[in-house]
């Protein structure tokens, strides 16, 4: 039998900025929107339909299109 081989360390990836913040009149405030359920940070999808999805319990909101 032959020796086992050494498994290299996968590489860790870095993190990019995970939340969007916006700076306006010395107050900072956060892009998305918050879940009215159980207060996680909501995603915005676009397609194929305008809304607003929690990831952590599922709650949705679908927006209104633009006429």
């Amino acid at each position: 039998m032959s020796a086992p081989e050494e498994k290299k360390p996968k590489a860790r990836k870095q993190l990019g900025t995970l939340y969007e913040y916006k700076y306006e009149t010395g107050e900072i405030r956060l892009k998305s929107k918050k879940c009215p359920r159980c207060g996680a940070i909501m995603a915005k999808h676009d397609a194929p339909v305008g809304r607003w999805t929690c990831g952590s319990c599922n709650y949705t909101e679908f927006t209104k299109p633009k006429a």
